[in-house]
């Protein structure tokens, strides 16, 4: 007989949602503007998923990350990806002691709890490389021997769209081993009102609000919410309509060289369950999977040639794939009735 699936109690709820309010109210303190960044960026953090934030410079994407790791109380490492950065410069490297006429390890600065990688796409793909066991195993191998990285981990990279000189785009099985990429956009002009006037002033600095101990509770918590069938069934069916959209009536045959990976699918389900905690609710709704659904595939999907030459992004793909693939109806409670 099957275990039933581990539920949230209400005691736990509350807390839950009382302890993410807080932590969005302390940022809000030292971000001006941005809820959504905000949202999706613990989102990922309660999906155990990493994420890509894209944008121009100067719009808060950097102080975004270190303000995160200030509330929640994490070691914090920023680092500055350039052309001539070199692997070891990332995970660590062995060095060899003449006292001891040994070898030691030398952690690098990737071990913490938040890891901010800065332009990422500034550094060659034998660094982007180095990242690769470090976001999907959460460990480093050196010298045969196998080091744990903190609990939680988050990998917080940042990227300019606009600069082509000098970049080194990000290959395919690095991009897909985020779990969002999160556009971050201008703020609007009373919002930059606000942060004229917060820089004349003294700088405002967050404060810890939470232990990573109660960060991993609330992982745990998570991880622990309910999703009713149909909806994985729709998270499912949005992926597998990248791949066969002809077989789910999307009209995007010949756009996609490539559709989706099985890690979508993972990511879809994942972030809707972190998604309907942060709302306040024990059980996922095919919304949340639809409000996530756009950070979660729109860097997954690789446009084809035809597409490219007539003009059609991602976006276009992403708009008619969410406009048609439908959605299921759910009752109007979709909490499991208690075990008789």
């Amino acid at each position: 007989m099957t275990a039933p699936e581990p539920r949230l109690e209400p005691l736990d709820l509350k807390l839950a949602g009382m302890q993410l309010r807080q932590v969005q109210t302390e940022m809000k303190q030292v971000i001006v503007g941005q809820d959504r960044v905000l949202e999706r960026v613990l989102v990922a953090l309660l999906a155990g998923g990493h994420c890509l934030l894209e944008g121009v410079p100067g719009i808060g994407k950097t102080l975004t990350v270190s303000t995160l790791a200030k509330t929640l109380g994490g070691t914090f490492a920023r680092i500055q990806f350039t052309p001539d950065l070199l692997p070891s410069d990332i995970v660590g490297t062995r060095i060899y002691r003449p006292s001891t006429e040994s070898f030691d390890v030398e952690l690098g600065p990737v071990f913490a709890n938040f890891v901010l990688t800065d332009e990422i796409n500034r550094a060659p793909a034998k660094v982007q490389s180095a990242l690769l066991e470090v976001m999907a195993e959460r460990q480093v191998s050196l010298g045969g021997i196998t080091h744990p990285l903190p609990a939680p981990f988050l990998v917080l990279a940042t990227q300019n769209p606009i600069e082509s000189e000098g970049v080194y785009p990000l290959p395919e099985a690095q991009r897909d081993r985020f779990l969002m990429r999160i556009p971050v956009d201008y703020p609007t002009p009373q919002q930059e009102h606000d942060i004229v006037e917060r820089a004349s002033g003294a700088t405002p600095v967050a404060n810890e609000v939470l232990s990573t101990d109660e960060v991993a509770g609330l992982q745990t918590a998570a991880a622990s919410v309910h999703v009713d069938p149909q909806v994985q069934d729709y998270a499912i069916r949005l992926v597998l309509a990248t791949r066969t959209p002809a077989k789910h009536g999307v009209d995007i045959d010949g756009l996609l060289a490539y559709g989706a990976s099985p890690r979508a699918s993972i990511g879809l389900v994942q972030a809707g369950r972190a998604l309907a905690l942060l709302r306040g609710r024990d059980h996922v709704l095919p919304q949340d999977v639809y409000d996530v659904a756009y950070d979660v595939l729109n860097h997954r999907l690789v446009p084809s040639f035809d597409a490219v030459a007539d003009g059609v992004t991602v976006d276009d793909v992403l708009v008619e794939l969410l406009t048609t693939v439908i959605a299921p109806r759910l009752p109007a409670s979709t909490a499991p009735q208690p075990q008789q």
